[in-house]
């Protein structure tokens, strides 16, 4: 999964917190729930969040952002406490709660860094909520009338870039993937299901029945999303199928066992290892290979292109190449399927230069694109139409439900891992409002059939 806009909707570790700096072992009774942040944060791991802001600059800012949110409070459906009893929002009786423990550190950290600060107070303990994810929906709904539109025009002012060295240019992207999929393989364990997929699933269910679907339900809809994308690019006995982004082997797995050659490329060596060595436990080393590769070196001819949910990690600027590349190497007749997480079209063209907290923390250089914009930039750059395309959001909010619990659940084995407090309130913030973004119909993810057809005339 790779999940990227401009609310910080992820969290991991900054690479210096990586595999290492981040680990240290934090004691969490198993099915706890969220941990505690530590009193005391470790600044050389953690610096953004150790400290909030200070400052004449900061205490300025913060007074002005507090006043900001608590107007903002007013207008949504949730109850915001704080510590000397008061209360601020419009939501009744039933409304998600959101309590403020050091509401001062919360609003210097939003009014220095806009929503980025809204993640790291969560992951410092500035505040807490008892149903997490309902309490971001509100949030992830309101987006656009959060902040006054004057301000909103004024954010590139103060918001930061995005460093040239996050950028997808060819030299940056293996550091960029190795920054979220070389965290640990143990770690994606503790949360994903047996196929190790971690993307949305396809659930066979009405949408109305997905908010209560079952753990043991989450490995066969896997299998399900994985069939239905080999279905729509014809795979079959005797297929040449490039896959682009191998993820933990899943795919290339289902692909090879319907006679399937396979060529998928990753930049997570963690990936690669273990997807080859659970190709070879199944028996098809001779049939697939998995490469450590960039996509826009891929050469050959392929009858199948199947990527799933790799193009937010292109990068908007990257698009053309990412659609040329596959363009390039299908071969006459062939089909291209995607799963591509979106989000609307107009908010795209708001936040493409946006740096916010989920670049900074889990997916650094990457972007969701729209419907529109994978279709214009095929039109424009590549031979490549779009078909077909089915959309899946409430699939995907089902499947995060399902990850968070499960993360929750493991905490303690997480922390065996040397995964700290701090990084395990990042996950949970990652998971819980991902699933919000869905929730709200802010994101969607959609299985899009691209193919070279005339048009019919």
């Amino acid at each position: 999964m790779t999940m990227t806009d401009e609310n910080g909707t992820a969290a991991a570790v900054e690479v210096t917190a990586g595999k290492s700096a981040a680990r240290h072992p934090v004691n969490v009774p198993n099915g706890a729930g969220v941990p505690a942040s530590p009193a005391t944060i470790d600044p050389e791991v953690w610096p953004g969040v150790a400290q909030p802001p200070s400052g004449t600059k900061a205490l300025v800012a913060g007074k002005a952002a507090g006043l900001l949110f608590k107007a903002a409070l007013r207008r949504l459906p949730v109850i915001v406490a704080y510590p000397d009893g008061s209360v601020v929002g419009a939501g009744g009786p039933d409304a998600p709660v959101m309590t403020m423990v050091r509401p001062e550190a919360f609003e210097a950290r939003i009014g220095d860094n806009g929503l980025i600060g809204l993640g790291e107070s969560f992951m410092a303990g500035d505040w807490e909520a008892s149903d997490l994810a309902a309490v971001l929906e509100v949030f992830a709904a309101s987006v656009d009338t959060l902040i006054p539109k004057p301000l909103q025009q004024l954010r590139t002012l103060y918001l930061p870039r995005t460093p040239r060295h996050e950028q997808n240019a060819e030299q940056n992207t293996r550091s960029n993937i190795s920054r979220h999929y070389d965290l640990s393989n143990e770690l994606f364990s503790n949360f994903l299901d047996g196929t190790m997929s971690y993307s949305s699933a396809l659930f066979p269910l009405a949408d109305g029945a997905l908010d209560s679907v079952p753990w043991e339900a989450l490995a066969e809809a896997q299998q399900a999303k994985i069939d239905r994308l080999l279905d729509k690019a014809g795979v079959r006995s005797g297929t040449r199928l490039l896959e682009i982004g191998t993820g933990w082997g899943e795919l290339a797995l289902r692909a090879a066992a319907r006679g399937a050659t396979v060529y998928s490329v990753t930049l997570s060596s963690e990936q690669q290892a273990l997807a080859q060595e659970r190709i070879a436990d199944a028996g098809y080393a001779g049939q697939v290979t998995v490469a450590l590769q960039d996509y826009r070196a891929v050469e050959g001819e392929f009858d199948a292109v199947v990527s799933v949910e790799m193009i937010e990690a292109v990068g908007y600027e990257y698009w053309p190449i990412y659609f040329q590349t596959i363009d390039r190497v299908l071969a006459p007749g062939g089909k291209v399927a995607i799963q591509a997480i979106t989000m609307p079209h107009g908010r795209m063209l708001a936040t493409r230069n946006a740096y916010t907290w989920v670049h900074k923390y889990i997916f650094p250089g990457g972007f969701l694109p729209s419907v529109r914009a994978i279709e214009g930039v095929t039109q424009q750059h590549t031979t490549l139409r779009v078909r077909e395309r089915m959309g899946m959001g409430d699939h995907y909010a089902a499947t995060l439900r399902l990850w968070e619990e499960r993360f929750i659940a493991r905490s303690q084995e997480v922390g065996e891992l040397g995964f700290d407090a701090v990084f395990q309130r990042m996950w949970i913030f990652y998971l819980a409002y991902s699933r919000a973004g869905f929730q709200s119909g802010y994101l969607d993810v959609q299985q899009i059939v691209l193919d070279r057809r005339e048009a019919q005339l």
